[in-house]
């Protein structure tokens, strides 16, 4: 089973949570977590962000819950990095 090590995810946010808040809500998904965020476009109600991810096996589905759980969308997968496994 492969295993994703890092993310590069184009989001729209809500200017609440801040992005420290929002950073912090998904680096407690997991305890190797790594995040990064850079804002690229702010407007009157909203935050366009990069959001990096790293970890030794992250776990997509539950980071893009949480992202909705926060009132943001992710727009697109801008990057990613797997590291496959060994056949025995």
């Amino acid at each position: 089973m492969s295993k994703i090590r890092r993310l590069i995810l184009d989001v729209l946010k809500p200017h609440q949570p801040n992005i420290v808040d929002f950073a912090s809500c998904l680096a407690d998904l997991a305890s190797d977590y790594r995040i990064k965020i850079t804002v690229t476009a702010v407007d009157k109600m909203t935050e366009n962000i990069l959001l990096g991810i790293e970890g030794s096996d992250l776990q997509f589905d539950n980071i893009r819950e949480e992202i909705q759980k926060m009132g943001a969308s992710v727009h697109s997968i801008d990057e990613v990095d797997v590291d496959g496994m060994a056949s025995p």
